[in-house]
């Protein structure tokens, strides 16, 4: 069985995944997955309570307990996997990780990573998984060279329009508004696909995409474009969101730009969050991220438009939310819209406009 075949039911490795940022790809286990069924999380921090509860105010019939001992007694079945969804700095494997990955392994659940650091690689987690067998598994080790792609120019043959949905740092909700787009436009009978750039959309179960931050960078314009050939191909679909990845001016992971020039995207919706002076973890140097003004002339300059401003409110006072949203609405004279809280409702009659001109265009 390959990789992409994986499938079935797991439990999530979270710390502190309410209150701490490093979580997401436990954030996206929670809200949605069509290729694992998730039974519970692990966190030490949050027990006791569902985590749709905790994350949305959602019930999910997911539970919350501190160990997989603990998980093992509470569940009806038991778990195929064991995902860890925790982004460390700089990936590393943590004490945190091999203490619950180690149980897990020796209960014999297959571990499932998406580290820079391969567990595959890690002596503890080797010992522990060969004698229970079960399996080590990482889904950022890259395919080899001779499968991935050059850009190639068959982009200007896609029908169906690209909107790119960036941001200006890493870690605000790029993702999580993506598939908020994509849910509300099949609503709306408008056949939408994602292209994924993480390893939350692929754990998610996207069908189109790859995982940016681990391709050699000659190669990721080809895999955007042959990942958006494909889809379009396969799905016939009328638009197409290409998921970001960091942002445009983070020095630490400068990523967008092929997005949109190489992926020919018509449109960006634009994630920001107001709450943020500093690119998250350069908060110590002082490194602004710059005005969202100068975002969307960046990317006016790429040659795309920015449709829209989606916000990630994190920092903010709640009683000031509505006020900032507005004033913001005044500054741009765009539509700006506080997905977890609006939805994107408003966001639905500028696809169906670019959908209409492209549809124009190519007749």
């Amino acid at each position: 069985m390959g990789i992409n075949d994986l499938s079935g039911t797991a439990i999530v490795l979270a710390d502190d995944f309410v209150a701490g940022e490093d979580c997401k790809t436990t954030h996206a286990l929670i809200r949605k997955s069509l290729k694992f069924k998730i039974l519970g999380i692990i966190d030490e921090k949050n027990t006791g309570a569902d985590a749709g509860e905790l994350l949305d105010g959602i019930n999910k019939g997911i539970p919350v307990l501190n160990s997989v001992k603990e998980m093992l007694k509470h569940l009806d079945k038991f778990p195929d996997y064991f995902i860890v969804g925790i982004a460390t700095n700089g990936g590393v494997i943590t004490p945190y990780i091999l203490k619950h990955g180690i149980e897990a392994l020796n209960n014999g659940i297959t571990m499932i990573c998406g580290l820079h650091n391969f567990i595959s690689e890690n002596s503890e987690l080797i010992a522990a998984a060969k004698v229970s067998g079960a399996e080590l598994i990482d889904i950022r080790k890259s395919r080899p060279r001779n499968e991935l792609k050059f850009w190639q120019g068959d982009i200007l043959k896609v029908r169906a329009p690209r909107i790119a949905v960036i941001g200006t740092d890493c870690n605000l909700g790029k993702r999580t508004t993506t598939q908020f787009l994509i849910d509300k436009c099949l609503e709306t009978s408008i056949k939408a696909e994602m292209i994924f750039t993480g390893q939350s959309g692929w754990l998610q179960g996207g069908k189109y995409g790859f995982i940016l931050d681990t391709t050699i960078n000659d190669f990721v314009s080809g895999e955007i474009e042959n990942a958006i050939v494909f889809c379009d191909k396969k799905e016939n679909p009328d638009v197409i969101f290409l998921e970001g990845q960091s942002a445009l001016r983070n020095p630490m992971g400068p990523c967008g730009s092929e997005l949109i020039v190489s992926g020919n995207a018509a449109a960006v919706i634009l994630q920001y969050g107001p709450g943020y002076k500093y690119f998250q973890g350069l908060e110590n140097i002082g490194w602004e991220i710059g005005s969202i003004q100068d975002e969307i002339t960046l990317v006016e300059l790429y040659g795309s438009k920015v449709i829209a401003i989606t916000l990630n409110l994190v920092g903010i006072d709640s009683e000031r939310e509505e006020e900032i949203k507005l004033q913001l609405k005044a500054d741009l004279n765009i539509p700006v819209v506080n997905v977890l809280k609006d939805g994107v409702n408003e966001l639905i009659p500028l696809i169906e406009e670019i959908i209409e001109i492209n549809t124009k265009e190519k007749s």
